[in-house]
């Protein structure tokens, strides 16, 4: 077993640990993503909403995914 295949192990591993989280906490991590796109929006006084808005939204599609089931990460609040 090269190098190469141990660091794709351990991404592997990280990726289910990751996607065990989002399973157990998916509302809490939608509510995280949230609040960080609002805190990024609020400090560049609503310039880049939009893309902020759209990248959440692309982060909350990831991480729903990352384990090829529907966790509802997008059903939570929308950023005001």
């Amino acid at each position: 077993m090269g190098i190469f295949d141990k660091f794709k192990g351990k991404a592997e591993d990280l990726k289910d640990k990751a996607a065990d989280v989002v399973d157990q906490h998916g509302d809490k991590v939608g509510e995280g993503l949230d609040k960080a796109g609002d805190f990024v929006d609020e400090k560049t006084g609503g310039k880049y909403g939009d893309k902020i808005d759209k990248g959440v939204g692309v982060a909350k599609d990831k991480l729903d995914g990352l384990d090829g089931q529907d966790d509802d990460i997008n059903n939570g609040p929308k950023p005001a």
